[in-house]
């Protein structure tokens, strides 16, 4: 296992140890940032993550969204907002949120760890970028 697999699981299993069930994605970002974690970039609907740290690049693999052809929804940034609204009050999964990010016409997100943005992409370059707060991990 490379240095960058290693220093990633480990801050994400960190992460996962002082993340609230509510508002927890700081928390997350965060530690990761700490890491020299400095992006991430998420493909959907195969659920292929990449992460860029200090250490090298990395990717993870996910169980993809949709299997053979399948249409791409239209961007509803409305949709993307409840989506997002729903997962940050603790009341959906990740996994959950991917795929309701998707029917929102999500096919790619950026999250920028030094700005603190996440920006939501369709395929027809429609966006959607929403800034998270700095929080104190101690």
């Amino acid at each position: 296992m490379s240095k960058a697999i290693e220093n990633l699981r480990t801050a994400q299993e960190q992460a996962m140890a002082i993340r609230p069930k509510v508002g927890g994605f700081p928390y997350l970002a965060e530690t990761l940032r700490r890491a020299g974690v400095t992006r991430n970039l998420w493909s959907l609907p195969a659920c292929q993550s990449i992460f860029l740290t200090n250490d090298g690049p990395v990717v993870m693999q996910g169980q993809p969204l949709v299997a053979g052809a399948a249409d791409i929804p239209a961007f509803d940034r409305d949709g993307l907002i409840k989506a997002l609204r729903i997962d940050q009050a603790g009341e959906s999964t990740f996994p959950e949120f991917l795929a309701a990010s998707w029917r929102a016409g999500v096919v790619q997100y950026d999250v920028d760890f030094e700005k603190r943005t996440v920006s939501y992409y369709g395929c027809k370059g429609e966006e959607y970028v929403e800034a998270y707060g700095a929080v104190d991990i101690g």
